[in-house]
């Protein structure tokens, strides 16, 4: 699908459900620290200096909403968001951030606890959806990797491999349109989620510092990005 409108009006929605249990904290990681910033401010902060003029929601956790205002004012962050109540998986919370998009629009999905999304992988996205529909940034293997079967294994071509990233960015319409699907356990992010719904899926280069945050290594490694 293909749309001639130019300046289509941007959105992102971040997904910030995780806990901090694989971090062995009480504190959820997306409110961690990372250079004396909550992880989730400086991937809020990524897009708004990409655009000062998208619209940013963020999904959190029902239990997590409170909180976060009172974090935003601890740290006196002040970039405009909308806040939106979460739901029991990745698959029901970009649904209820999706709620908040305009029709007619751009849409990026990013987990909130990738940090280190560079602005060119950004505009990668938005620069090819708004052309060819959707856009998934991902990023070459540089190990090698086999195929575990019952009994067995084998090695695989890893030019023939990606390893995918956030934010994957679609036209708003087609996304909505995916997500009116029944959920399913291979729906593991968006594109698997529009790929159903029959839709082609392009793929842009991402960043390799675009790391997900899960355990305290991921943590140590985002820190020495920023240094």
């Amino acid at each position: 699908m293909r749309t001639q409108e130019i300046g289509m009006e941007k959105f992102v929605v971040l997904v910030a459900g995780g806990s901090g249990s694989r971090m062995q904290s009480a504190l959820p990681k997306q409110f961690m620290l990372l250079a004396n910033k909550p992880v989730l401010m400086h991937s809020i902060q990524a897009f708004y200096e990409y655009d000062k003029n998208i619209q940013i929601v963020v999904v959190l956790p029902q239990a997590q909403l409170e909180q976060w205002e009172t974090i935003c004012k601890q740290h006196s962050f002040h970039i405009p968001h909308q806040t939106i109540q979460g739901g029991a998986t990745r698959f029901h919370s970009v649904q209820q951030g999706l709620s908040l998009v305009s029709a007619g629009s751009l849409v990026a999905v990013h987990d909130g606890v990738r940090p280190l999304v560079s602005r060119e992988t950004i505009s990668a996205v938005f620069s090819e959806t708004e052309k060819n529909g959707n856009a998934v940034p991902c990023i070459p293997l540089n190990d090698s990797i086999r195929e575990l079967n019952k009994d067995s294994n084998r090695a695989l071509f890893r030019e023939n491999y990606r390893l995918v990233q956030t934010p994957q960015c679609f036209q708003s319409n087609i996304l909505k349109k995916a997500f009116l699907q029944a959920y399913q356990e291979s729906f593991t992010d968006c594109a698997s989620v529009a790929e159903a719904d029959g839709n082609k899926i392009n793929l842009v280069a991402g960043n390799i510092e675009n790391i997900k945050l899960t355990t305290p290594e991921d943590f140590i490694i985002a820190s020495a990005y920023l240094h």
